[in-house]
């Protein structure tokens, strides 16, 4: 039952991929504490570890059927992946560190500020006429995210299992990127952020005994890793291929709904554990 849950989890992250730019973190860390739980502490750990091995294939994936006019658009980023990259490494050691209970409250607090900010500032939900004209051509007139910012960017969404998409499409909204250009490019600065991590986080040892059940590689469930990608990476390659014409402002407020439908589902997860 537990396979079969993950697989349309995992279909469900595949839609999140194409539709939001979450290329699995966002969601999957709810689902995998859930599933893990019989780790206890460490149920954590492992949900934050296994969502790079998802987000890094998902966002490869999708990277790759992604429009070349849109990953061009890149190129005005200049050094900002390698910002992102050094982010992600640094935000993965620092899990190492961390108390299993602070990721997994940081991570609900985080979605919270979030969704707040998403709320309550401008240029996200209701945009400004010159910024909605700006969006008319995908890129056009539109700003970029600064390259430092690659660094506090990485550090959090690797700390948290959140994904990059999490930042980047807010602020690329506000830069007057469409949702849907917003959404395509946080896939491969997302990937930017995962690769790093991935490879610290295989690096590590088991910190869980084999009587738990799960399969491990360090901390990485190999085992809801492979469900989950088993149900997304169809979706992935199918909607790329035809992806789905949604009107800018319902975009805007699908990613919301989920913002707050996730965050709901980690206070829930959170509390029962307490």
């Amino acid at each position: 039952m537990t396979v079969l849950v993950l697989a349309g989890i995992g279909l469900l992250t595949g839609l999140t991929t194409v539709l939001f730019g979450f290329g699995g973190g966002f969601v999957t860390v709810p689902v995998i504490v859930w599933a893990d739980a019989r780790l206890g502490a460490d149920a954590a750990h492992v949900a934050v570890a296994t969502s790079a091995v998802v987000m890094i294939v998902n966002a490869f994936t999708a990277t790759v059927a992604t429009d070349r006019a849109v990953l061009r658009l890149l190129r005005r980023s200049g050094t900002l992946p390698a910002f992102l990259a050094v982010g992600g490494a640094a935000g993965a050691l620092a899990t190492r560190w961390t108390p299993a209970s602070v990721t997994q409250w940081a991570f609900v607090a985080y979605l919270v500020v979030t969704i707040a900010d998403v709320l309550l500032r401008p240029g996200f939900l209701h945009r400004p006429a010159g910024r909605t004209a700006a969006a008319s051509a995908p890129g056009a007139a539109a700003g970029r995210i600064r390259a430092p910012l690659g660094v506090p960017i990485g550090v959090a969404a690797s700390f948290l299992g959140v994904g990059g998409s999490v930042m980047t499409v807010p602020l690329l909204r506000r830069l007057g990127h469409d949702m849907r250009t917003a959404t395509a490019l946080a896939n491969p600065l997302t990937l930017a952020i995962a690769a790093p991590a991935l490879v610290l986080f295989f690096g590590e040892n088991a910190r869980t005994p084999a009587s738990a059940g799960v399969l491990l590689w360090g901390p990485v469930d190999l085992g809801a890793a492979a469900a989950l990608l088993a149900g997304a990476l169809p979706v992935i390659v199918v909607m790329r291929r035809r992806p789905p014409r949604i009107p800018d402002k319902l975009h805007a407020w699908s990613y919301l709904a989920l913002l707050v439908l996730v965050t709901t589902a980690m206070i829930g997860l959170s509390l029962g554990r307490t």
